[in-house]
């Protein structure tokens, strides 16, 4: 076939950029004619990345299987997710599928920061690798605008006379940019004298945690987009009332502003799969989801649709199931559940350097992680699912057989994978064994109802999901909670703000820890986007960057080769 005769040129290729650079991509129009979207619906960004016009979206009801990829708790020992979600749509469309991988957007702070680009990796990787990790189309360019638009009309309100009474000390909106800057966390504003406006305390949140940021993942057209856009609580006036961003004329200004980042882009993978890479929240302080646009136009477009949420299963996959499902009504029809040997044995104590080495003691003390977040994809949430075991040289057979026995008691198959080096052929049986889940009945479910309240949302995804003792709320936390409750937000679903690391909200508690306690310091409101945000532990909506960021390693030479962004 062509496409594996395209990654069979590339074998010669060791690094991820390497590979990438090197690859040969089909026009995008063709991309758009292997799915049978027509020529007028796409506008094209040069040879290799198009928008889909939002006009290209049927409305007949998807009838396409929809495979949620998730994975254990990250770990510097790498579980390789988005490789896999893209692997698994190769090996799919290699078995003669109509497949398309729907998976999210490269924010600048972690490609510049610690994890470097996350466009796959390996023979399974998204393309042009280059621009989808750096500006790609400029849709986070166009949220952080419009976030910064939103706040500087909040502070002109204020400056300007301050009609909606707005309680200076109760803005709630702050400022976004895409990058990891710890300095700009907590700022002073509006200093210098009377013309240059009202002094107050501010911040700046990176974008991916823009409220923005979720409301064009979650809307389903441009007018929904609007009218989400207008719900946005700014400020509280100072009789206590929410101010929204349609009350201070706001909302059209930033629909303009997203005009064209709420279509979807649409690429290709390493052997011309379609692949669509739409939005960007992370899962640790957002919602972790793609679009909900992006899904459904590649659940129009094909037979298969392989997509993935962020980080583990505890916080993207929880996330997906209880926020984007229940807006989007849809339901994954099989959950693939990422691991690796090494992050099993890191989880079990062991050092990086030492993940070479068989050691099945520290595979079982690490194992508790992966049986829990299988547990709660199978037995809570009622899915079917699959371990996908990313295979390394050094795995022994013994460490795998560990991790299979382990699994299989709980009904749940191990299966090997090898995209990373193979593509699409070392995906295969992965793909077999979801298309076999994906026939098969299940039945979403959720570990907590929008009738609940709000402090019982949040202990019920606490002590089902991460296997906490009990949940301790901060007295701002219940303040908030009353005042929620007050204006009637109380029924929205919640989004708990957590560490990636852990189940608990502790970084440094690995495995699967027990008798402990989730601390939920205040809970922030995304009127527009749905849903409230509870702050577990020292969670922060700005990253800082690293001891030594990625960004020290890239660099680009006269022939505009760039090197360093993995």
């Amino acid at each position: 076939m062509k496409r594996k005769a395209r990654v069979g040129n590339l074998m010669e290729y060791k690094s991820d950029i390497e590979i990438a650079q090197h690859a040969r991509p089909e026009d995008i129009l063709k991309i758009a004619e292997k799915l049978g979207i027509e020529h007028n619906y796409v506008e094209k960004y040069g040879n290799y990345k198009a928008k889909v016009k939002l006009k290209a979206l049927k409305d007949n009801g998807e009838k396409a299987k929809l495979i949620l990829m998730t994975a254990i708790n990250p770990t510097p020992a790498g579980e390789g997710k988005t490789t896999t979600t893209i692997g698994l749509a190769d090996a799919l469309s290699s078995l003669g599928n109509k497949a398309i991988c729907v998976i999210r957007e490269p924010s600048l702070g972690p490609v510049f920061g610690m994890k470097g680009g996350a466009a796959g990796g390996g023979y399974a990787q998204v393309i042009p690798m280059e621009d989808i990790n750096l500006h790609f189309t400029g849709d986070l360019h166009a949220i952080s605008s419009a976030n910064n638009l939103l706040a500087a009309m909040v502070d002109n309100h204020l400056h300007q006379g301050n009609r909606l009474n707005i309680d200076s000390r109760r803005v709630m909106w702050r400022r976004a940019m895409d990058m990891n800057d710890r300095q700009l966390r907590n700022i002073v504003v509006g200093l210098g004298g009377k013309s240059n406006g009202i002094p107050r305390e501010c911040g700046f949140d990176i974008t991916a945690a823009s409220e923005i940021m979720a409301i064009l993942c979650l809307a389903k057209d441009v007018l929904d987009l609007k009218k989400r856009l207008g719900r946005i609580v700014v400020a509280y006036s100072l009789e206590g009332d929410p101010v929204t961003a349609r009350e201070i004329n706001a909302d059209g200004a930033l629909a303009v502003l997203l005009k064209d980042a709420i279509k979807p882009n649409l690429v290709q993978t390493l052997e011309g799969t379609p692949a669509i890479v739409h939005g960007g929240p992370f899962a640790n302080i957002a919602h972790g989801c793609n679009s909900v646009i992006a899904t459904k136009l590649g659940m129009d477009y094909s037979d298969y649709v392989v997509t993935e949420a962020g980080f583990g299963a505890d916080l993207g996959a929880e996330k997906f199931l209880d926020i984007k499902c229940r807006k989007a009504k849809i339901m994954p029809d099989a959950v693939v559940i990422v691991a690796t040997v090494r992050a099993l044995k890191y989880n079990g104590g062991v050092k990086k350097e030492d993940f070479a080495r068989e050691n099945i003691k520290a595979v079982l003390r690490g194992l508790p992680n992966l049986l829990k977040h299988v547990d709660n994809i199978k037995n809570i949430f009622g899915l079917n699912t699959v371990v996908a075991l990313n295979r390394f040289v050094t795995d022994t057979k013994e460490e795998v057989k560990t991790i299979e026995e382990k699994c299989g008691k709980l009904g749940v198959k191990v299966i090997l994978s090898n995209v990373w080096e193979k593509g699409s052929k070392g995906g295969e049986e992965l793909a077999k064994e979801v298309i076999a889940l994906c026939d098969k009945e299940s039945k979403l479910s959720h570990p907590y109802e929008l009738n609940d309240s709000i402090e019982d949302k949040i202990t019920k995804v606490a002590t089902k999901v991460y296997g906490a003792r009990e949940v301790i709320f901060a007295g701002a936390a219940k303040k908030t909670m009353r005042e929620l409750e007050k204006h009637g937000f109380d029924k929205l679903p919640v989004c708990i703000a957590k560490t990636q690391y852990s189940l608990s909200d502790n970084p440094n508690m690995l495995g699967c820890p027990k008798d402990f306690e989730i601390s939920i310091r205040n809970i922030t409101l995304s009127a527009g986007a749905g849903f409230l945000v509870a702050l577990s532990g020292s969670i922060m909506k700005m990253p800082g960057l690293p001891k030594i960021p990625s960004a020290e390693l890239m660099d680009i030479d006269e022939t505009g080769s760039i090197s360093g962004l993995f």
